[in-house]
């Protein structure tokens, strides 16, 4: 039966709510949208009228469409090229969901999305539905087709996964924008010192080119590896330019609810740093320059102001 406004007019209300848990459960943002699309069509097939509670309904549905995905995720990821690294949201996009706690913010950083990377899909979803979207463990029990006791053991191995790789505090927002303005002064600078100061002793540097931009498959580990790699990362060279097609501006920005460094060529986005800022320093850079994950980010660029750039990298 078609389905008449009132129903999809239910549908798209629950839209936001779905891209968001999608999106943490995924990691990307494509994959997000393609599931919730998938979601409408069994919306669609429904007997709608039959459905008590339409807002579970759809998360059901949604999330378990999430977690079959997940499974063959996995397996596409051991022949991915190099390292994979999520999908990074710029600020205000919708799709980074709820922000009103501490938990629910930091479940969608990128640094608490690429931990989650460890989790089992199980793991995953439970985590998600309970500290990003505050879903009882009984409603997420009937989700997942658990008991309500499997939910809370699987929650609190979740989050002690998560915790066990959060070894450090975060730091208040004003000041992490200052040590990414000292971050840029110091790698144009052409100097390795400079650098190392910003950074802890065991700082990462990691990039995901998906095997169509040229990413190192090994991190740089330590921080005079991980300045040394900054350093020449930001050294004009010809053919950094000629692999972009030209000098990329560079911005200051937010991804994930974080300082990043944008790199904007011709009103498209080419790659995003996130940076994972502690009280001890700069504790890793993810480096997204792979074109098939910042589709969304260059839309949400053209969408929004931003400033000048600080200058053109290359």
């Amino acid at each position: 039966m078609p389905l008449n406004m009132k129903d999809v007019d239910r549908f798209g209300a629950s839209v936001p709510r779905l891209e968001a848990i999608a999106y943490r459960l995924l990691g990307s943002a494509s994959e997000a949208e393609d599931a919730v699309q998938e979601t409408f069509l069994r919306w669609q097939a429904a007997d709608v009228d039959r459905i008590e509670v339409p807002e579970a309904w759809l998360t059901k549905v949604l999330t378990n469409l999430c977690l079959n995905q997940l499974a063959s995720a996995r397996a596409r990821r051991e022949t991915y090229v190099g390292h994979w690294l999520p999908e990074p949201l710029l600020e205000g996009d919708s799709m980074l969901g709820p922000a009103d706690t501490v938990e629910q913010r930091e479940s969608v950083s990128y640094a608490v999305l690429v931990l989650m990377e460890r989790l089992s899909p199980n793991e995953r979803a439970v985590y998600v539905l309970r500290e990003a979207f505050t879903y009882s463990h009984r409603e997420i029990a009937e989700i997942l087709d658990i008991t309500e006791a499997a939910s809370q053991q699987i929650f609190h191995r979740a989050k002690k996964h998560i915790a066990d790789g959060k070894s450090r505090t975060e730091i208040d927002e004003a000041a992490a924008k200052r040590i990414v303005e000292e971050f840029l002064a110091a790698a144009t600078t052409g100097r390795t010192e400079p650098l190392v100061r910003l950074l802890t002793d065991d700082a990462i540097s990691i990039g995901d080119g998906g095997g169509k931009i040229p990413a190192r498959t090994k991190a740089f580990e330590g921080a005079v590896a991980v300045a040394k790699f900054m350093r020449g990362l930001f050294k004009p060279s010809v053919a950094k330019r000629s692999l972009v097609g030209g000098s990329p501006e560079v911005y200051i920005s937010t991804a994930n609810g974080a300082p990043a460094v944008v790199a904007v060529f011709e009103g498209q986005v080419v790659g995003v740093l996130c940076l994972e800022i502690t009280d001890e320093g700069i504790a890793a850079f993810r480096n997204q320059v792979n074109p098939d994950k910042l589709g969304r980010a260059s839309r949400r660029w053209a969408a929004t102001g931003h400033g000048e750039p600080l200058f053109n990298a290359f």
